[in-house]
């Protein structure tokens, strides 16, 4: 069970059944972990319950993104034990217009406030070496030179974490398979604002772009593969 089948009718129960992914696409021989938009605004500056937090940032996740945020350091740290490159994404603040036209927080906030909330958490900021890309759309890969960087590396495998479920990382899953990468939606990585986006979309992606594994999957693939050519993981996350 993944988590999504609760949001299922009827219908999508019998047709999950003849139509449904069976096994994994399977992962590649190189991964790159792609961390997607992990800001302060969008779980809060403390550890609050989501409706807490958004009184001081209407677009926060609260303690789910909180929990994301934890299960992302512990497999960013494996990436770094294993010598798997990172990259961060982040958004562009120059004054370009971004994709859609509403204020990140309320007018009340300071500059000191929206600056700090712009600011990739501290539990996975990049350390020196780390790339950091900024965008000015959802997807990772629109307008940005991330795909050069992944084919200067020779990744076969980016490995996704980061918010929201159904916006920024599902536009980057989809690129990513676009330009043909194997890709991994890690799914204790992610986080929305509401469930039914979070697990909906996690089950979409599943079907057609990547394949959803939990972070423990995603650590156990990292460590088998420990800078050699191994096979990849293949099993389903339980």
């Amino acid at each position: 069970m993944h988590g999504w089948e609760r949001f299922f009718s009827e219908r999508d129960k019998e047709h999950d059944k003849h139509w449904g992914k069976k096994e994994l696409f399977g992962f590649g021989e190189k991964p790159a972990l792609v961390l997607i938009d992990m800001y302060y605004s969008v779980v809060g500056l403390t550890r609050e319950p989501i409706f807490e937090s958004m009184k001081t940032w209407p677009g926060s996740m609260g303690l789910e993104g909180w929990a994301a945020v934890d299960k992302t350091a512990e497999l960013l740290a494996v990436a770094r034990e294993t010598g798997v490159p990172v990259v961060h994404i982040k958004g562009l603040n120059t004054g370009i217009k971004p994709w859609i036209h509403r204020k990140r927080g309320p007018s009340s906030l300071s500059a000191e406030m929206r600056l700090k909330g712009e600011q990739i958490c501290d539990e996975v900021a990049p350390i020196a070496g780390e790339v950091v890309i900024e965008k000015t759309a959802p997807s990772a890969f629109q307008g940005t030179p991330l795909s050069f960087h992944l084919t200067s590396m020779g990744i076969d495998t980016v490995i996704m974490c980061g918010e929201s479920t159904s916006g920024c990382v599902r536009a980057s899953a989809v690129d990513a398979a676009t330009n043909r990468y194997r890709v991994g939606v890690i799914s204790d990585c992610v986080y929305d604002r509401t469930e039914a986006s979070h697990f909906m979309n996690l089950y979409d992606m599943h079907q057609k772009y990547a394949d959803v594994v939990d972070a423990e999957a995603a650590k156990a693939y990292f460590r088998k593969l420990g800078g050699a050519v191994e096979p990849a993981i293949t099993r389903m996350a339980s």
